[in-house]
């Protein structure tokens, strides 16, 4: 009989704790499947979608390392990625960390674009390993890459016996790629894909099969699962390491309860209620930016009724500078960007309250003696009109 049956019971490749999630958790997973269909098809301008993407991959590839100890800032991990920042000799290590994270991340989604994704085998685990430890400060004792064969501990949770660390991988492996994950039904392909991944992750924490690396290997195997679905869009693959990294006290109290209550359950519907939440960002992200590229077309669209002239210019450029979530005082409106000063600045002292007066009868600002702002309610669904007049 193999150690760890003894040792660690709760560890039983097994997936049906998935049928004892309470309802509401089953409807997050319904949630979560609606918002990524939603973020799956949003038309974006490509800049905007390069950039949506490029941020994703920057707090994903952060989250991973920093839960690790890596003290690297989203704007330092963006700097290494487009090459801006050099970290200093003393944290030169943390900037590997993150580079070798970034290309990890980056080529499995590359593989997925291109239909490609490698499928899920121990050989492949360790290669994750291999890659994200290489060139690393790690623990003296761990070849990377390489099956540890020696006993771990991690605060007061001892990893699976090292004798069966091997066997157990090639065993997690081979049910990560089982029928238990799969369905022909979308929906529950949908719910199934997730639970995948979460349990690829937290059969990677108790299983501890490496000296170094097993947290930023499990959530480098999560982001493979989800993003080889091609049921949850890229930057939302990255959301369940985020949401571990977000709540690192919670993350580590539901993973030592799953192995002391020898159940899945908690620790499940705590990530789903994670990735749920993340999903709702990222919605708020995109309907902000679809909202941006609305009311710049319909400023133009509205604008372009008037002749063409530098007073329409100037207003164009005065409008799409107001915020629409607050007032500006009218005395501090040419000053909201270089251009309007320039523009202002030739002008008489009438000029500004002749433009107000047109973008107000235009229905594009509102505003009186406490301020300016941009009408942005004039494009938003599924709220009544404004009524002539209402500034």
């Amino acid at each position: 009989m193999r150690s760890y049956l003894e040792s660690h019971p709760w560890i039983t490749f097994k997936a049906t704790d998935i049928n004892d999630l309470e309802a509401k958790t089953w409807m997050l997973l319904g949630e979560a499947r609606s918002k990524c269909e939603h973020l799956a098809g949003v038309p974006l301008p490509p800049d905007m979608a390069k950039n949506f993407y490029t941020v994703a991959l920057i707090k994903g590839a952060q989250a991973t390392t920093a839960i690790e100890g890596n003290t690297l800032t989203e704007e330092q991990v963006a700097g290494i990625l487009d090459g801006s920042y050099k970290a200093p000799p003393s944290r030169a290590y943390q900037e590997r960390e993150v580079r070798n994270v970034l290309e990890a991340l980056q080529e499995i989604a590359d593989d997925g674009m291109r239909g490609s994704s490698p499928t899920i085998t121990k050989d492949l685990i360790c290669e994750f390993n291999q890659r994200l430890l290489d060139g690393t400060e790690h623990e003296p004792d761990a070849v990377p890459g390489a099956v540890r064969d020696h006993a771990v501990a991690v605060a007061d949770y001892r990893g699976a016996p090292a004798e069966d660390c091997g066997f157990l991988l090639r065993r997690l492996a081979e049910w990560l790629e089982s029928d238990t994950f799969k369905s022909g039904d979308p929906e529950v392909g949908f719910a199934l894909a997730v639970a995948c991944a979460v349990y690829a992750h937290l059969y990677m924490a108790w299983l501890h099969p490496f000296g170094d690396g097993n947290g930023r290997t499990a959530r480098l195997l999560e982001f493979l699962i989800l993003a080889r679905s091609g049921l949850a869009p890229l930057p939302a693959a990255h959301l369940l390491s985020n949401h571990y990294n977000l709540t690192r006290d919670q993350y580590y109290r539901e993973l030592a309860q799953a192995s002391r209550r020898n159940s899945t359950v908690s620790f499940v519907t705590y990530a789903i209620q994670g990735f749920a939440d993340g999903l709702r960002e990222q919605i708020d992200q995109v309907r902000s930016v679809q909202l941006q590229v609305a009311w710049i077309n319909y400023v133009h669209e509205v604008l372009n009724r008037f002749p063409s002239s530098p007073a329409r210019d100037r207003q164009r450029a005065l409008v799409l500078a107001m915020p629409s979530d607050r007032v500006v005082p009218k005395g501090e409106l040419p000053m909201l960007t270089p251009e309007l000063a320039a523009m202002y600045a030739t002008t008489g002292p009438r000029t500004l309250s002749r433009d107000l007066n047109r973008l107000h009868g235009a229905g594009l600002a509102r505003g009186g003696r406490g301020g300016w702002s941009a009408n942005y309610a004039i494009i938003a669904a599924f709220l009544p009109p404004v009524a002539e007049g209402n500034g």
